[in-house]
């Protein structure tokens, strides 16, 4: 249950913390793709494992960081719903 005497977190305030998150999301994603062995392409190509996204954060197109975003998004709101206040460790 979330501490009344403590004003609770809302997506709006966190947009900071969210674009970090999606940044991060991204990394995984990469990394896991590349793990699997997939490479950088053109476009996405299933049987020769390429992707165009895998490429840095800050190179994708708004719209793909969007999607990145909405997964932070949503695990954010989700911690949210469970009670948790999202604070900085420091102002």
């Amino acid at each position: 249950m979330p501490n009344s005497q403590k004003p609770q977190s809302t997506l709006s305030d966190l947009e900071p913390l969210i674009e970090d998150l999606a940044e991060e999301v991204h990394i995984r994603w990469m990394e896991t793709r590349l793990n699997q062995g997939w490479t950088h392409g053109p476009k996405r190509d299933d049987d020769t494992k390429q992707h165009p996204s895998l490429i840095p954060y800050l190179d994708l197109s708004e719209d793909e960081k969007d999607l990145d975003r909405e997964t932070a998004r949503q695990t954010i709101q989700s911690i949210i719903d469970r009670g948790y206040n999202i604070v900085p460790a420091r102002p």
